[in-house]
């Protein structure tokens, strides 16, 4: 296993750097999975396309992501190594990832680190000037690299400085405000895409040799996420339905803590890091009645003593305690907020309280000054400090948002839907079943199994982006180096052109009664209702039916207003929540097949007798690889066995 990655790069074949002058390369989504590879292959000699509906690559979402990065670098000298990333990678997914692909991740971790500091990605030091770490959930070591809590933007800012580099070069056309709408298949092979200028409202062919999809997660098919509002399926759904294998669509992440859901009207969600856990502590009370009188507002926290606090994970999960992964954290506390424990207005939230940690480092901080016999305020003025060092700029989110300090209150926190560990199923070589289609980061299947540790999701998209595909593709385009320029006059172009237009056209011509948003917040509701964090049969049947019939009136009363013509975010937003309600019933189905709970799909039929998932890995230890059909409901299922040669496969525990 551990020769693997490297006897495959030695044995695949390349493209000689004149050839590859003449070679041109679609990249769809610019955040760190398209931006780094966009930049990487454009730094190899291909021409590059990007496309983003954002006005620019750099609001791509993996702006939002806060928390951190993995890698085993061991800076910490705490045991960590490729080997132990790997193992808590598979474990943490439940046993339901591809082994030979989550090494590779494990494998090349490393060098995402040195390629984003020679890059100047100004991460967290230590005093000695030495790189920081810090821990996240499902591990016993240090192995996160983090910039305060805007991880994601200070990545997304490096990548897209060695775009800008190669747009200057001439190498990257840049297709900002511009979205995917259908991938062009010629000969079987994938050899550009229809996309839309968002700005005009012109449809644009684009040919390539080769089209990479980087577009993300699906995760606002739920409508309240954490993703970006604009954050969307499309591109993996239309690739998915000119032939390429959907995987694994219920594996879902529901992400601990969140700012909780305040009213009816809400449009998206806010994540609160998961480094946070780092530090904070998660409880409710333990009485009925002083749950109770918190919600009514006739108790504070405060007023709660040690005695009368419930820290329930480090309860149920001793080893781990606060840094369970996430799967298992949300689930738990649903379960203390279905038994009546929540303390917000709707009993929908847990406290994330920092009174401990102020208190530990304060005392720290003093001895670090001399002060051997503080203050109660001198301690709390201290600590204040150092967490405002760590966590700063998430208290101030949380305080703008919710209109209370963190700092003197305990944080009021609820799972919310956060990240999809489904997606469009790739081989070793992250290519899709198009040849020349090929699908990175978040959008594709393969990493994480049924649940994804905290701070992976930078680390896959990066090492997709910068350390697999430039590699892997080559293998594909070396035998493309005499076919010469695309055209973009042939029947195929033309057809998928069409097809386009009539969709958007039958759009906007409909004289429906219902707006957009309508619908998104309808199929949001049934999403997370009947396929959220807990499932079963009955439910699952009735959220098919009910997708069904509410994506037949949607065709039938969705109302777009304005024209194609032009800038028209209302049509934006229907051509995805048509998709949204296709991918809706798939999911369904999927998460109905799978008569298992396995990470972040849990089932309640399923269950062990302490409420843990519980796994069927003589029926269910494979990848579900749907072909579309015509129709959601018929999907055609191929299986991908998963064979563990080099991990033992155990019940997942973090007790």
């Amino acid at each position: 296993m551990a020769e693997k990655w490297t006897n495959h790069k030695n044995e695949i074949n390349l493209v000689n750097p004149a050839n590859k002058r003449n070679i041109d390369v679609i990249v769809v989504g610019t955040g760190l999975a398209g931006g780094s590879a966009a930049a990487t292959l454009a730094e190899l000699g291909y021409n590059v396309k990007t496309f983003c509906y954002q006005d620019s690559p750099r609001r791509a979402h993996s702006i939002a992501a806060q928390g951190g990065i993995n890698a085993s670098k061991n800076y910490q000298g705490d045991g960590d190594s490729d080997y132990r990333l790997f193992h808590d990678t598979i474990k943490g997914g439940d046993y339901r990832a591809r082994e030979a692909n989550t090494y590779r991740l494990a494998e090349v971790s490393g060098n995402i680190i040195d390629q984003c500091v020679a890059q100047g990605v100004p991460f967290a030091r230590e005093y000695g000037g030495y790189l920081d770490n810090r821990s996240f959930g499902g591990v016993l070591v240090s192995r996160t690299f983090y910039a305060k809590g805007q991880t994601g933007q200070q990545l997304l800012l490096g990548a897209y400085s060695a775009m800008n580099r190669q747009i200057n070069r001439g190498k990257i056309q840049s297709f900002n405000r511009h979205e995917m709408l259908e991938l062009v298949v010629v000969d079987g092979k994938a050899r550009g895409i229809i996309a839309r200028n968002l700005a005009t409202g012109e449809l644009e062919r684009h040919a390539a040799h080769a089209v990479v999809i980087a577009s993300g997660g699906y995760g606002n098919i739920f409508f309240l996420s954490t993703n970006a509002m604009g954050s969307n399926v499309t591109a993996s759904w239309k690739i998915h339905k000119k032939g390429a294998y959907f995987a694994n669509p219920c594996y879902t992440q529901i992400h601990p803590t969140c700012i909780p859901v305040s009213g009816d009207f809400q449009s998206k969600l806010t994540l609160m890091s998961e480094s946070l856990r780092n530090d904070g502590r998660i409880w409710v009370p333990k009485k009925l009645e002083d749950a109770e009188a918190i919600r009514n507002g006739t108790k504070k926290p405060k007023d709660l003593s040690e005695e009368e606090r419930d820290y329930y994970l480090e309860r149920r999960y001793p080893s781990f305690g606060n840094l369970v992964p996430r799967d298992v954290a949300s689930r738990a506390a649903k379960e203390r907020c279905d038994a009546g424990f929540g303390v917000n207005r709707t009993g929908q939230a847990v406290f994330l309280d920092f009174a401990s940690a102020i208190e530990r480092y304060g005392k720290e901080q003093a001895s670090i000054h001399g002060n051997y016999n503080p203050t109660k305020e001198e301690i709390t003025k201290y600590g204040r400090e150092v967490i405002k060092a760590k966590y700063g700029n998430l208290f101030q989110m949380y305080e703008k948002i919710v209109d209370q300090n963190p700092y003197e209150t305990p944080m009021m926190i609820y799972p919310a839907v956060h990240y999809t560990m489904g997606g469009v199923w790739v081989d070793y070589n992250l290519e899709s079943t198009i040849p020349g289609c090929y699908v990175i980061g978040e959008a594709n299947f393969s990493d994480h199994g049924a649940n994804r540790l905290g701070a992976s999701a930078l680390m896959q998209g990066l090492a997709d982006g910068y350390f697999v595909l430039p590699y892997t593709i080559g293998d594909y385009l070396s035998k493309d180096i005499r076919t010469g320029t695309i055209p973009t006059d042939s029947k195929e172009f033309e057809e998928a052109e069409r097809s386009v237009r009539e969709t958007l056209e039958k759009l906007v011509n409909n004289k429906g009664k219902h707006s957009v948003d309508y619908y998104h917040k309808k199929l949001g509701h049934i999403m997370w209702e009947k396929c959220g964090m807990a499932r079963n049969a009955k439910d699952l049947k009735e959220a098919m039916d009910e997708i069904r019939a509410l994506r037949e009136d949607f065709w039938k009363n969705v109302k777009v207003p304005g024209d194609m013509d032009g800038m028209n975010a209302e049509l934006e937003k229907a051509t995805r929540v048509a998709d949204y309600l296709e991918l809706g019933e798939l999911f369904a189905k999927d998460a109905l097949h799978r008569n298992e709970s396995c990470g972040g799909h849990f089932r309640i039929e399923y269950q062990t007798e302490e409420g843990e998932a519980l796994r069927d890995d003589e029926n269910f230890m494979y990848v579900a690889a749907w072909e579309y059909t015509g129709d959601p409901r018929e999907s055609v299922l191929h299986k991908e066995d998963l064979n563990y040669e080099y991990i033992e496969v155990q019940t997942r525990s973090y007790k």
